[in-house]
């Protein structure tokens, strides 16, 4: 497992500049956009779903290649910002992204499908510690080593730098040190092995790894539970708006309930299947971006 030590961050409003620029710079410079006779339907999967499970992964790519009508590649890349630019950059056809890189760049991006969980398309951010520990207010983290996912997470960093920035204060002020691992099945390695104090994790993952992973799981507890928010959803490049493999992906996704193939993706998921959403639904982001913007 790599561990990724804390780096010095700039102010959202600059990174948000620069991420605007590079993205700009993708478009005009990268290889090549997609056409829309391109052989391979790429499909983007960033580290929040469980990707390292292969069984997973094999369903997938089998039930997508079925109803879409050809090869589907599932793209992969260690961090969110790596999957956004190919996303945004029209280098793949979709992909599942957080709502935190969805309402930065949602001028560029449509809406394919959102995943319902427990009956609803939201989710939770989770302050989490070790299960032994005698913490019963978010508070009581100040000083903590923390581990945060990743920094275009919204459950794994924006939810909780928002909190901090409402309360007057930056992760540096309020935490003695903190990193980044990637993953949030790392923030729950970290804190259930004390390499941190403290966590900032995905609810839905966290939850899923309850029940896959109940002995490590075990080893933590929830501190904090964040107000439901959208949960992260698919996108597609709106420069591939009219592209048919687009409408038959997200005809896929919507009646993945319907197929004996697909309900074995959802079960591994531990979702209930996907349905259409509107942008509003990813609002009370898009408020932490300008909360945290605002706050420098």
């Amino acid at each position: 497992m790599e561990w990724v030590t804390r780096r010095k961050r700039a102010s959202l409003s600059r990174r948000d500049f620069t991420r605007g620029a590079a993205a700009t710079l993708l478009i005009a410079c990268s290889g090549r956009q997609l056409r829309a006779d391109e052989d391979i339907f790429k499909f983007g999967l960033t580290p929040v779903f469980l990707t390292s499970d292969l069984e997973l992964l094999g369903h997938l790519r089998a039930y997508l290649s079925s109803k879409i009508g050809g090869p589907v590649e599932l793209v992969m890349r260690r961090t969110y910002q790596e999957i956004t630019a190919l996303l945004v950059s029209g280098q793949i056809h979709s992909a599942w992204i957080c709502g935190y890189p969805y309402v930065q760049y949602r001028d560029s991006l449509d809406l394919v499908a959102t995943p319902c969980w427990h009956g609803k398309p939201l989710y939770q951010s989770y302050l989490i510690a070790p299960s032994d520990r005698t913490v019963d207010d978010w508070r009581e983290l100040r000083g903590d080593i923390h581990a945060f996912s990743d920094p275009d997470s919204n459950s794994g960093f924006l939810v909780t730098r928002t909190l901090l920035a409402e309360n007057g204060m930056m992760p540096d002020q309020f935490f003695a040190r903190h990193f980044f691992t990637y993953g949030h099945r790392n923030v729950v390695r970290a804190v259930a092995s004390r390499l941190a104090h403290s966590g900032s994790v995905d609810g839905y993952v966290w939850e899923v790894m309850q029940k896959t992973e109940s002995a490590l799981v075990a080893r933590t507890r929830i501190v904090r539970r964040s107000e439901w928010l959208g949960f992260p959803p698919v996108a597609a490049p709106k420069s591939l708006a009219g592209e048919p493999r687009l409408a038959r992906f997200k005809d896929a996704l919507m009646t993945m309930a319907d197929d004996s193939e697909g309900r074995k993706v959802l079960d591994l998921l531990k979702l209930d299947g996907f349905v259409p959403t509107k942008p509003s639904l990813f609002d009370a982001i898009a408020a932490k971006v300008e909360t945290v913007r605002r706050f420098g």
